[in-house]
């Protein structure tokens, strides 16, 4: 049976290939700009502003699950109304979806959320993500929608890459010591992701690290990891800045942990290890 990952050449979508590849999943992945450098994997072209392609490439893969680990930022076509295509034309070909989400969706107003929390977005990144949420489930109750938060892996993602310029010097800004979330593995995101595909999960469910931490501690777990002075880390405050979008969310993934094998772990746990 073959699994379709959208986004296969994006940080995550890399690594969900990864292991359905070890797993010797037969695996198709779509790329919108230009395919990723994976090995064993058969790439497609997608556009998800295009319905008349989405439902062409899942007719043609006919794949057994679908994974949706795409990112259009604020695209309001791509991100809110992208995956309710993904989920019209998955229903429709009888395709299992899990659609991944985002901590965005929230403003941080509760001391920590958990699936039952209600989405209120204070971004158009957050509020393109909420509507994805609401129309994957309309159009698909059967579909899983899986919200994360900041990403870490082997010194591939973008929040490591920062820290890394910001030790350097050869990156103007700051960590803030205000901006709290929960950063998950992406090989722990990824392997709970497949277990959510392979069992007859359905609905929100959290997958996000155990720990919760400010965008400078991170960063400084990050660069002890690293082997860099975590002194030469610029600090600030979230509070004090124009940027828009909460300042903490604290994801509840404990009762999504509770169905899974895979443990997701704390950034404390896996930036401390060889992970």
């Amino acid at each position: 049976m073959t699994t379709l990952v959208i986004g296969g050449s994006g940080f995550l979508g890399a690594e969900l290939i990864r292991q359905a590849a070890a797993a010797g999943q037969p695996t198709v992945a779509t790329y919108a700009t230009s395919p990723g450098n994976t090995a064993r994997v058969e790439w497609r072209h997608l556009d998800l502003r295009d319905p008349e392609r989405v439902d062409a490439v899942i007719a043609e893969v006919r794949p057994h699950v679908i994974v949706n680990a795409s990112s259009g930022e604020a695209d309001w076509a791509v991100t809110a109304q992208g995956p309710v295509r993904l989920a019209v034309a998955a229903a429709k070909h009888g395709s299992r979806l899990v659609h991944v989400s985002s901590d965005a969706v929230f403003s941080g107003s509760r001391d920590h959320y958990d699936e039952s929390c209600l989405p209120d977005p204070v971004t158009p990144y957050g509020a393109a993500k909420a509507a994805a949420e609401t129309g994957v489930l309309l159009v698909y109750p059967q579909a899983v929608v899986a919200r994360t938060s900041l990403i870490i892996g082997g010194g591939r993602s973008v929040h490591e890459r920062t820290v890394h310029e910001l030790a350097a010097g050869t990156r103007e800004g700051v960590l803030f010591t205000d901006d709290i979330r929960c950063p998950v593995h992406v090989t722990d995101l990824a392997a709970a992701l497949w277990e959510l595909a392979a069992h007859d999960a359905r609905g929100i469910h959290h997958l996000a690290g155990a720990d919760a931490l400010s965008r400078h501690e991170l960063g400084a777990l990050i660069a002890r990891r690293d082997g860099l002075d975590a002194s030469r880390l610029p600090t600030g405050l979230r509070a004090d800045s124009k940027l828009p979008g909460a300042i903490e969310v604290r994801l509840d993934s404990r009762a999504t942990q509770r169905k899974l094998r895979t443990t997701l772990r704390g950034a404390r746990r896996f930036l401390t290890a060889t992970a």
